[in-house]
């Protein structure tokens, strides 16, 4: 019959029309089903490149320090050189005998006592550059820290650490190591392993004996 021979071919490309309609729908429905997949997929969280490296900051492929270059006068005004040390971990400390953090010079023996038989030790440098409360000569400073609070560890003479005439060692630390930053006050720490790198800096307040100071010498004194 006509009718139905032109039907058929109607029908063919109405049913194929409707097919390819119905699959372009599926694919658009599959593939956004899929970029929905993707997108909710947990992504590891990037850092910025000064936060990928831990606490302590990212030391394994710096050169050896250049702390140990530096000799420095003891509290007697006797040279004492840095290299002496090396090997040990060590905690410099700008320290001053009339600060209210003056009492951490306690906490600071304390840490000595406790470690420095796991090789362990405290650099101690008197500096004035904070409302004048070091104002002694290295005699009245020996005697202030030997009387009042019996301290064992290295205590060196009086140096300045803050300003244009900032002393090389304390122009290295804060300039030259990842803890970039003008000292803020007295007692600011700076912990260094035994291979002389500077792996973490404290606040002046923060007291030596905090459980963070004192997780963080343990850490040291166990991998370096």
């Amino acid at each position: 019959m006509p009718g139905t021979n032109l039907f058929i071919p109607r029908f063919a490309i109405i049913a194929t029309l409707c097919a390819l309609v119905i699959l372009g729908g599926c694919s658009q429905e599959y593939s956004t089903s899929i970029g929905e997949a993707v997108a909710k997929e947990p992504r590891p969280k990037l850092l910025p490149s000064d936060q990928q490296a831990s606490k302590f900051g990212n030391t394994k492929d710096k050169p050896a320090s250049q702390i140990y270059n530096f000799t420095m006068e003891d509290i007697d005004n006797k040279p004492r050189s840095l290299n002496e040390f090396k090997g040990q971990v060590m905690m410099v400390v700008n320290t001053a005998s009339f600060c209210g953090n003056t009492p951490q010079y306690a906490g600071l023996q304390t840490l000595y006592e406790r470690y420095r038989d796991q090789g362990f030790t405290i650099l101690a440098f008197p500096a004035n550059d904070f409302g004048k409360q070091e104002p002694g000569d290295n005699k009245e400073i020996a005697e202030f820290c030997y009387t009042k609070y019996s301290l064992e560890f290295p205590l060196f003479s009086k140096i300045t650490v803050l300003g244009e005439q900032k002393h090389p060692l304390y122009r290295y630390l804060t300039e030259d190591t990842n803890f970039k930053g003008e000292i803020t006050w007295n007692f600011q720490k700076f912990l260094i392993n035994r291979n002389g790198a500077v792996i973490a800096r404290y606040d002046p307040k923060q007291k030596p004996l905090s459980p963070q100071i004192v997780d963080d010498i343990e850490n040291t004194l166990r991998s370096s």
